[in-house]
């Protein structure tokens, strides 16, 4: 995540759909007693994590950071902030097991398919009639690959349709993520039947082996690659014709979604299209930079 916490698409702490976000939530019998009044060593180990693993906790929101630590507190029975981040001082493996539950996601191959129809409809067309030899495309904070390996089909099947599929090496999908064990499995390109429930079973059948776990067709494969990226310390890659962060930026901070989607319009080629999370939207000054393709899928374009 930064990251994200969960990639559509969602993770770079990443990042869900229709109404409601769907990041599972930790239920009540295995949260940690109530420190909501221990602002202080809440502060503390914060700033620890930021120091020891470079991880910028300041910029998501705070309940959702206090939710997620204070599972890691009950899974290994300590009541404070304090004790805890003595424990990370002593065991490095609960430090990649504390990163790992916050940048937690959930996401599915197509998932919320009508996103992805939109797109195919609205967005797709007008990119391949574009002069550029290279059309980029970036799924920010991206999981485990499931959204970057989406969008890289919907182009293929577009040339596929339109019997170009000469020119599908013109496709360049980027997906990016701050966990490496997302990373990990995004570069395994294999996925259970869960992660089907939104896919069309056409394109199930012509893009993915059959059985399960199921693996990416290497066509689309070659047109994806995956790489570490901090949304909020690393700058964005320049020059993308399309960039989905979807169920992302809704973890942070007004002032944080606003940077971000201040840089996505620089990352940007002019006209280029940004697709966000159903329940994500543009804020303040950032609403005059780009002009509303789909409001109902988040779909926009640079202005």
């Amino acid at each position: 995540m930064s990251g994200s916490p969960g990639g559509d698409g969602s993770r770079d702490l990443a990042h869900r759909p229709d109404a409601a976000p769907e990041t599972p939530e930790a239920p009540q019998h295995l949260l940690a007693p109530d420190l909501s009044g221990d602002a202080v060593g809440f502060a503390a180990l914060l700033g620890k994590i930021a120091a020891d693993r470079h991880f910028v906790c300041q910029s998501y929101k705070e309940k959702c950071l206090r939710r997620r630590i204070a599972v890691r507190l009950r899974a290994r029975g300590i009541d404070t902030y304090a004790d805890y981040a003595r424990l990370l001082d002593t065991d490095p493996a609960e430090y990649d097991k504390l990163v790992d539950t916050l940048t937690i996601n959930v996401t599915k191959l197509f998932r919320n398919w009508e996103t992805f129809a939109a797109i195919a409809r609205t967005v797709v067309p007008v990119l391949w009639d574009s002069p550029s030899s290279t059309l980029r495309i970036w799924s920010a904070g991206c999981a485990s690959g499931e959204e970057a390996y989406s969008l890289a089909v919907l182009f293929h099947q577009f040339a596929d349709a339109h019997h170009q599929v000469a020119r599908a090496g013109r496709i360049q999908v980027m997906g990016t993520d701050i966990d490496r064990e997302s990373l990990a499995a995004a570069h395994r390109a294999t996925y259970l039947d869960a992660a089907f429930a939104d896919t069309p079973p056409d394109l199930r059948a012509r893009y993915f082996s059959a059985g399960s776990p199921a693996m990416v067709d290497p066509e689309i494969r070659a047109l994806v690659h995956f790489a570490r990226h901090d949304l909020i310390r690393d700058p964005a890659p320049a020059g993308q014709h399309l960039i989905a962060c979807r169920n992302v930026v809704i973890y942070f901070g007004r002032d944080t979604q606003e940077e971000l989607f201040a840089r996505f319009h620089s990352a940007l080629v002019p006209g280029g299209f940004l697709v966000l999370g159903k329940v994500e939207t543009l804020l303040g000054p950032t609403r005059s930079l780009f002009a509303p393709v789909d409001a109902r899928e988040r779909i926009f374009r640079r202005v």
